[in-house]
Formats: C-alpha cells, structure tokens, sequence
C-alpha cells in the first residue's frame, strides 16, 4: 500500500512537473506569482474552476501539514513523514496545476473582453 501511495505521489509530481515544462504553457515563475491572484478569484466566486470544495482541500492541506497532529505520527521514521509528503506533494502539484488553467482563462477571459469592447466600437 505504500509502494502504491509512493508511485502516485511520483506520477503526480511528474506531471505537473511536465505540465509546466510543456512548450507554450506558463513557467514555474508565472504559475506561482498566479497563484494569490487565483485564491482570492476563487473565493470571492470570480473563478468559476475552482469551487468552494477545492479552496476548503486545499485550506486543510495546509493546516494538517503545519499541525502536530498526524494520522501517522511524525515520530515513526520513514513511515511518519510520508502522510505529511504526500499530502505536500498533492497540495503543490494542484495549487501548480490550477494556476496554470487560471492563467490560460484569465488570457481568454481578456481575448474575449477585448473583442467584445473592438465589435462594439
């Protein structure tokens, strides 16, 4: 169960990793400096591809890393860090992810505005 929890872990890691090597997608630097932008779009509701659901995950992925309660005692070594990492893995690998989309809708979310605002004038 653990060799499999370690090989989806690095299977995700990998893709978003590949995700932001990809030619024509936003870089590393782009997706994080989006990522502030995307959580408060998100939560005041101007963001419709990330709902209520994933900001609350992704609160939690916080607070269980950063809380010293785990459901695998840090203090099992090897084992006790592994939650904590996949947990980290999960969190990195979407907020990523989803602020690379982000950055893709805000540029058509402008593309349209702007051909809205030139068809009218």
């Amino acid at each position: 169960m653990v060799k499999s929890g370690k090989a989806r872990r690095a299977a995700q890691a990998y893709r978003a990793y590949s995700d932001i090597v990809k030619p024509g997608t936003p870089g590393l630097g782009a997706r994080l400096r989006a990522i502030p932008r995307m959580l408060r779009a998100a939560r005041r509701g101007e963001y419709p591809e990330m709902g209520k659901g994933k900001l609350w995950m992704l609160a939690l992925s916080v607070v269980y890393i950063l809380s010293p309660i785990d459901v695998i005692p840090d203090f099992l070594l090897g084992i006790g860090i592994v939650d904590d990492f996949g947990v980290l893995v999960w969190l990195a690998s979407t907020l990523l992810g989803d602020s690379g989309r982000y950055i893709e809708w805000q540029r058509q979310s402008l593309s349209m505005r702007s051909q809205a605002r030139d068809g009218r004038g």
